[in-house]
Parts: C-alpha cells; sequence; structure tokens
C-alpha cells in the first residue's frame, strides 16, 4: 500500500479535472489525478465530440442532397455507415492525446488510473493507493439516465456511451428523449440514410424558447423525422431489428434500433461520500456557490454538481477553483452568461433569460428585440435565410438571447460577453462586423433596440431640425 500527500486531488480526468489538474500543476501545486475509466471523459468519448462529429457526416450527406437552387443537381448520396463511425474514431483519436496520461505527467501530475472513494474527511482510497490532500476535487461527471420503463431491461437499447462504437446502421431508430441529444442524434442518422421517430414525454427541445424550438423541430420533420411529443413510454418490448416501444395512451411506435436520450444521472455511487460529510441532493453533490460540498476541504465541479451539465461549464467551474485553491481567493459561480446551444441544423442557442423568463422577472421594464436572418444578407447568399434572434434587454442591458438559425452557436458567444461584463445594447451596437457576414445579425439586432428611439421620436426629430438650420 502506497501512501500519497498532495496539495490538490482531482478524482475524474474529464473537461473540469484536467482543467483543474493542468492549472494547478503549472502554477507549481503537487497534483494527483484519478481516472478508473477512460481519459477525457464523456466529452472526448461519449459526447460533445463523437456527436459533432457524426453530425459533421450526416452535414456532408444532406449538402449532396441540396443545391438545385443555386443550380446544383442533387444526387442521392452512397452512405458507408460504418466508414462514418471511422471517421467519428478517427476524430477522437486525433484529440486524445491532448487528454492524454501522458500528457498529464508530463505536465508533473501524478495520473493514477483507477476509481477512488472516501475514507475520510480528506483521504481517499485508489486501489494500491492512500491519498491525503489539502484540497480534493470530485469531478466525475455523468451518465446517461436509463428510466425504469417496463420491459426495457430485456430490450436491447444504446446510449450515447454505446452508439458510437456500433458500425451497424440503423434501419429505424427509435429514440426515447427529445432533448438536445436525442434530436441532434435525430438528425444525424437522418442524413446518414436511417428512419428515425423521435419520441418525447412531453415537448420536444422543451428547455428552450418555443418559438424558436419550433423553427428547429419543423426543419426536422420537413426532413422526415417523426416527433411525436406528448408520448410516455410505457412499455417495450423485442428484439435487435424488431423493436416495440408503447407510450401510455396506447400508441405502438416499431423500429429497428432503440436510443435512450432521457437525461444524464451524476456520477457519485461509488465515491463513499459518506465517509468524507459530503451531502447530496437528487440531482448530484450538494454544492454551495464557491463550489464547496459540505466538507469545506472538497469541491465539486462539472455535472457531478448537478446544475448545467455543459463541457465549458465544468471548464467555468475549473477556473473557480484554481483561484481559490492554489491563491486562496474567494470565487463564487454565476449561471446568467452561460451559454448553451443545439448542434442541430438550423441550430438553436440561448444565454440568459428567455423571452418568458424576462417577462415574469421585469415585467413591463423587460423589452424584447428581433431580428430575422433573411434580412441578413450573407444569409441570403448563401440560401440560409430560416432563423431569427431575440434580445431580452432590460434598462438598456441585455439579460438574455435566444437564437435559432446558421450558426447560431457561434453567435450566442457576443451576448455571453455582454452579459458577463454587464455591457449596454450601445457597445453591440457600436462594433463593426465585416459585410457580408452572419455576425451582422447581432448588431442589427442591437439597431432594432435603438431604432424606435431615433427614427420614431419627435424629439429628435425637432432637436435634428434645429441644428440643421444653424448649421453653416
Amino acid at each position: 500500500m502506497t501512501h500519497i500527500k498532495t496539495d490538490i486531488l482531482v478524482i475524474g480526468a474529464g473537461s473540469g479535472g484536467l482543467s483543474v489538474a493542468a492549472g494547478a500543476v503549472q502554477m507549481g501545486a503537487d497534483v494527483t489525478l484519478l481516472e478508473g475509466h477512460k481519459m477525457g471523459g464523456d466529452c472526448l468519448n461519449y459526447g460533445c465530440v463523437p456527436s459533432k462529429a457524426l453530425l459533421a457526416a450526416g452535414h456532408a450527406a444532406h449538402a449532396m442532397t441540396t443545391g438545385a437552387d443555386m443550380g446544383i443537381t442533387p444526387v442521392t448520396p452512397k452512405v458507408d455507415y460504418a466508414a462514418a463511425k471511422d471517421h467519428v474514431a478517427g476524430v477522437i483519436a486525433q484529440i486524445e492525446p491532448v487528454d492524454s496520461q501522458e500528457r498529464f505527467e508530463g505536465l508533473g501530475v501524478r495520473v493514477i488510473r483507477a476509481f477512488g472513494a472516501f475514507t475520510g474527511p480528506n483521504t481517499v482510497q485508489a486501489g494500491d493507493h492512500t491519498i491525503t490532500a489539502r484540497r480534493i476535487v470530485i469531478a466525475t461527471g455523468s451518465r446517461p439516465f436509463v428510466p425504469p420503463i417496463p420491459g426495457l431491461d430485456t430490450v436491447p437499447y444504446l446510449t450515447n456511451e454505446t452508439l458510437f462504437d456500433s458500425r451497424e446502421k440503423p434501419g429505424h431508430l427509435l429514440i426515447i428523449g427529445g432533448g438536445p441529444i436525442g434530436m441532434e442524434m435525430a438528425q444525424a442518422h437522418r442524413r446518414l440514410g436511417c428512419d428515425v421517430t423521435v419520441i418525447e414525454g412531453a415537448k420536444a427541445l422543451g428547455k428552450d424558447d418555443p418559438e424558436l424550438a419550433a423553427i428547429v423541430l419543423d426543419s426536422l420533420r420537413d426532413e422526415g423525422i417523426a416527433i411525436e411529443e406528448e408520448a410516455q413510454a410505457a412499455e417495450m418490448r423485442g428484439k435487435v431489428g424488431a423493436i416495440e416501444v408503447q407510450t401510455k395512451d396506447g400508441r405502438v411506435f416499431k423500429g429497428s434500433h432503440l436510443l435512450i436520450a432521457v437525461g444524464r444521472k451524476s456520477n457519485t455511487d461509488s465515491l463513499n461520500l459518506d465517509a468524507a460529510g459530503i451531502e447530496t441532493t437528487k440531482t448530484g453533490i450538494k454544492v454551495d456557490a464557491r463550489m464547496r460540498t459540505t466538507n469545506r476541504r472538497v469541491f465539486a465541479i462539472g455535472d457531478v454538481a448537478g446544475g448545467l451539465q455543459f463541457t465549458h461549464v465544468a471548464g467555468y467551474h475549473a477556473g473557480l477553483i484554481i483561484r481559490q485553491a492554489l491563491f486562496g481567493l474567494p470565487a463564487k459561480q454565476k449561471t446568467a452568461h452561460i451559454p448553451w446551444a443545439t448542434y442541430t441544423d438550423p441550430e438553436l442557442a440561448q444565454v440568459g433569460l428567455t423571452e418568458v423568463q424576462a417577462r415574469k422577472e421585469h415585467g413591463i421594464y423587460s423589452e424584447v428585440v428581433r431580428f430575422e436572418y433573411h434580412h441578413n444578407d450573407r444569409a441570403i447568399a448563401t440560401r440560409q435565410t430560416k432563423g431569427l434572434i431575440k434580445v431580452m434587454v432590460y434598462k438598456g442591458r441585455p439579460v438574455g438571447a435566444s437564437i435559432v438559425g446558421h450558426q447560431a452557436g457561434e453567435l450566442i458567444t457576443l451576448w455571453s460577453l455582454a452579459i458577463a461584463n454587464n455591457l449596454k445594447m450601445s457597445a453591440v451596437a457600436g462594433m463593426v462586423a465585416p459585410y457580408p457576414t452572419i455576425s451582422e445579425i447581432n448588431k442589427r439586432a442591437a439597431g432594432a433596440y435603438f431604432s424606435p428611439r431615433l427614427f420614431d421620436n419627435p424629439t429628435v426629430k425637432r432637436v435634428v431640425g434645429l441644428v440643421q438650420k444653424w448649421l453653416p
């Protein structure tokens, strides 16, 4: 048995854990990192990276079926599904070295490939190692939540952890769950030649602005994806190639393969948190605004903390931990400036308050400005005019932005910057965007806020008239 003393112990080598380990060791701390599974965690191996790679393959196939309005004759692509999955594996392999054990050991991190469990307030057992740490960071992430649907235990099903390894092309993919993961994989598979049915117990993309979500859903339906809402799965039956899902209202959906995409569950089961005095909630580990658990020596970040479950949030949390654990400075998390995006085509992105939330929080003092893609010259030139932006404004400052359309995930970052730095709408209106670009949409949205104040204002017109009389 080996006993290790360290400044910072990081449990979990996903996005958040790796960011803490890399930052801390390069600033002079003694860092130990535990990972019992794959380096890079869910994002690299089962989530963000492979899903976007598969979406790219679907986009390439879909592009061959369009272009008639630009003088390009559409053709039916010949899709090699297994080769598309090889592309996904190749993308993962190209990124893997950045998250590898070798790289982190090269930085000076002590990497132990074992799962950890607490044996005391500041001690963790991992394989043959007992580790005592001044500060501990739990970054164990989450895994797919598999609902207790009758019959599911007898039916073969996929989750995001098994989907990308499969080389067998589904004839008809049934997807349980109409959230971002479900809708992204629905479009990717439809464009790769599969029939797809999405079965959602409530509203598909229900956490996003309903007006903007409807634009995405209409686009997916136009591509031939069946999206069944208010369809609560009640029973599963069948075998590989012949699976049935029955909903509570008696409808039956038949397909060849089944993907479960109904949410995530925090990875806390094997940590023995009670030994460290760490409390949990229904969604994960209980933390305060500084990401501290009920054991003040232990932090929890990323998915396991039970808040917003995005890779960039875990990275943001990591920065808060570096500030506190290395420099002893307080740092509290904020969520108002945290954006997210669904990478369907068109994309759907959000930061801050939605229109409904802004109306509820700020009442009549909340303003909503809009600008539609079909007024943007670049979107017209590329035939990508489906979409719009809504910016929620309170006292001259943006408090939220919702975007649907081409590059929405890129456009939303400007509004995150504005909200994070408490900028006024005048700051966005004052920027200059190159012409013609999709990014002009952001500037035009800010312009839509000022237009009525300038062009429909009698006082402004009187002042201009007086100035014109006096100018030489």
